[in-house]
């Protein structure tokens, strides 16, 4: 293999390696912002989430943007 025809290979291996770590590019899901307006039922049905804040019910945990939630049982 002559030196001319090795140079091509090379930078087509670099390219294609490139290439293909541009690919893997992870997107991050969109923040949550809290919605201060939310409509929310009154009706009394605990949980507690993974910020350790317990929300009325479901309902004030997702316009709080809280994740991880379980129903909370009042000891």
């Amino acid at each position: 293999m002559t030196r001319a025809s090795f140079i091509p290979k090379i930078a087509f291996a670099i390219a294609l390696t490139g290439a293909i770590g541009a690919g893997s590019v992870s997107f991050a899901a969109p923040k949550c912002k809290p919605d201060p307006n939310a409509i929310c039922p009154f009706i009394y049905s605990p949980v507690i989430c993974s910020n350790g804040q317990v929300y009325s019910n479901q309902c004030f945990a997702n316009a709080a943007c809280a994740t991880g939630c379980v129903p909370y049982n009042e000891v």
